[in-house]
């Protein structure tokens, strides 16, 4: 990573941070969030996943149109850093660690990688 690009990972991350304390109070079931990025097409590339404890959670997130509030939780943090997501309803996924028990075991960084 280049010196500027860990500066950008560095402001992501504290930002993300905020929004993922936040997100633990607000919604049932959240539980942490993560990023990933090729700094060669940033900010396009940016892929956010936010995990939670159940499918069940994410289908109530849903329902209750609580997912307009992360979107807008996320977009408001990243603006703070100058990083606009050009499509937040691709750049954003919703997962659970039932999935990834599931599927992957709960191996996280196979399941992201």
């Amino acid at each position: 990573m280049t010196k500027t690009e860990k500066k950008i990972d560095n402001n992501l991350c504290k930002v993300l941070t905020d929004v993922c304390e936040t997100a633990k109070d607000e919604f049932q079931g959240f539980q942490w969030l993560t990023h990933q990025v090729n700094y060669n097409n940033f900010p396009a590339s940016l892929k956010l996943t936010c995990v939670f404890d159940t499918n069940a959670d994410i289908a109530q997130l849903t329902a209750s149109k609580q997912e307009l509030r992360l979107h807008g939780l996320l977009t408001q943090a990243l603006i703070t850093i100058d990083v606009k997501l050009k499509n937040i309803n691709k750049q954003v996924k919703l997962d659970s660690e039932e999935n990834c028990t599931r599927d992957n075991a709960g191996n996280w960084a196979k399941r992201l990688g």
